[in-house]
């Protein structure tokens, strides 16, 4: 026999054989597969699928049809975790890991169309966050360990089992994670696992943190150390009629909307089990706020602690060096009862930079918070303010200065006259106040050059009758005008402890203008 012939029949030998193990091996790993799915599987979930193909040479596993559901269910209910996965393609398996170690060792798993619905007690999103680790990554790693996940197109839903009311809902998941590290060391972290990179891009977010509000975002996109948002809103759950009745004491009701938001060069994670945030800016843009306070309900006595101190005593390390509110609004509106309406108070046009926000958490020296804000009050009257504190000072101090130009005082009627029975006609042509104060005690003083003030009061029972023996009193008490020169006044007034900072400047701001008028 030729030496050719001896070639080519090893050659063909080697070729049958190759074939012959491809063939060996691929129905040997189809039927070790779901011993490895479900027997070797120690989580709480079964794990079922439609159809599997595996290729020896490109090292592919593709399964169709998956369906995820616990182990131990109620018979006449669902509770626990319940998915159904379009397909699953693990990329490059490792031959040997699967032959001898029955683990799915792979560079990559691609999982399309995941649809993930939770049933909970109760409305917490997480009532163990550390469930997590121990009920699906620790026990799932036994199955399977890749380096990569690409998820395409998924949705979770969380649905509480009291009154099958959604938690939590997002759509259109699309998720890169690179450079997966999970081990014995990482699964004892806080977060579980090591990447070197991510991206996460969703839409349609709905989230009920508590029983008073729902959140939504239309589409979130994050990628390592950037993240962005779209048309964000918060939401009460209920008219302010009914979200007044069950409040035990006064409260504020809020409702957020914003274009969106950038949080830039951002840091977080966990270092010695503690939680850290770190970002070069937060981008706030049109935001539309309105606070609305009432006050049936009786007084909250608990103290209100300044911002200094809020700051201060945050458990984790918090630090964003710029944070800037772009062309946006600010409506606040407080109410007596439900009779007349309420007291309004506008701020358009509203811009605000707040530079070294940071908490107190392991600092012993650090630079002032310091807040600019620039606006129209009142839709018609330029504000601005400069207000500093420093978060480590214990005492609570902070200096807070602002002038309001060319303000024609009409504009507080909306006001004034649902909240305070009573109109000003007048202009303020400037208005400046520059108060230093801690927790205790506000010192200061105030500016005002002004013409033509004018009050008219209101009967209590006929509202829109005018009190005239009343108005014509205070109008003698009053100073109408300033005669061409501004007059100052000292301020100093205590703090009530139960109330908020904005109502320590408001009631500085109203008695130096009670010592000018007057």
């Amino acid at each position: 026999m030729s030496i050719y012939k001896k070639i080519a029949i090893a050659v063909i030998s080697v070729f049958i054989f190759v074939i012959l193990l491809n063939i060996g091996l691929n129905y040997w790993i189809k039927k070790q597969l779901p011993i490895i799915i479900d027997e070797k599987n120690k989580t709480a979930y079964y794990i079922h699928y439609e159809k599997v193909e595996v290729s020896l040479l490109s090292r592919n596993i593709y399964a169709t049809t998956l369906l995820v559901h616990p182990r131990s269910q109620p018979k006449d209910s669902k509770n626990g975790l319940y998915s159904k996965i379009e397909s699953i393609t693990i990329k490059h398996f490792n031959i040997w890991d699967l032959v001898f170690r029955n683990v799915i060792q792979a560079e990559s798993i691609v999982v399309d169309k995941p649809r993930v619905i939770l049933y909970k007690k109760g409305e917490k999103l997480l009532n163990n966050s550390s469930s997590i680790k121990t009920e699906i990554i620790e026990p799932f790693r036994k199955i399977i360990a890749v380096s990569n996940i690409y998820l395409n197109d998924g949705t979770v839903n969380v649905v509480s089992l009291n009154g099958n009311k959604p938690i939590f809902s997002i759509k259109k998941i699309i998720l890169k994670l690179e450079g997966i590290l999970i081990t014995d060391a990482t699964l004892k972290e806080k977060i579980p696992l090591h990447y070197e990179k991510y991206t996460l891009i969703c839409d349609s977010l709905f989230y009920k943190p508590n029983p008073f509000y729902h959140i939504n975002i239309d589409k979130i996109s994050t990628e390592n150390n950037f993240l962005k948002i779209n048309h964000f809103t918060a939401i009460p759950q209920y008219s302010r009629k009914e979200f007044v009745r069950q409040l035990q004491t006064e409260k504020d009701i809020y409702t957020i909307q914003l274009d969106s938001a950038e949080i830039n060069k951002m840091g977080w994670g966990f270092k010695n089990d503690r939680f850290f945030f770190k970002a070069n800016s937060i981008v706030m843009n049109h935001v539309d706020a309105n606070v609305y306070r009432n006050k049936i309900p009786k007084d909250d006595l608990s103290k209100k602690y300044l911002y200094n101190h809020l700051l201060r005593n945050i458990k984790f390390p918090l630090q964003v060096d710029t944070l800037q509110v772009l062309k946006s609004k600010l409506v606040y509106e407080e109410e007596i009862d439900f009779t007349k309406g309420p007291g309004v108070l506008n701020f358009d046009r509203f811009n605000l930079q707040a530079t070294n926000l940071q908490s107190g958490f392991g600092l012993k020296k650090t630079d002032d918070v310091k807040i600019k804000i620039h606006c129209l009050f009142m839709k018609n009257s330029p504000l601005n303010v400069n207000w500093n504190f420093n978060i480590l000072d214990t005492k609570d101090s902070f200096h807070i200065e602002g002038i309001i130009s060319n303000f024609n005082v009409a504009a507080m009627t909306q006001f004034s006259k649902p909240y305070m029975n009573s109109t000003f006609t007048g202009t303020f042509n400037k208005y400046r106040f520059n108060f230093y104060g801690n927790d205790a005690i506000s010192k200061g003083n105030a500016v005002l050059d002004y013409e033509d003030l004018k009050v008219k009061l209101y009967k209590k029972k006929n509202p829109e009758k005018e009190a005239k023996l009343k108005s014509a009193i205070v109008n003698l008490l009053v100073k109408n005008d300033s005669k061409d020169k501004a007059k100052n006044t000292d301020v100093e007034i205590e703090r009530i402890k139960e109330k908020s900072f904005y109502n320590f400047l408001w009631r500085s701001i109203a008695a130096s203008l009670k010592k000018i008028l007057i």
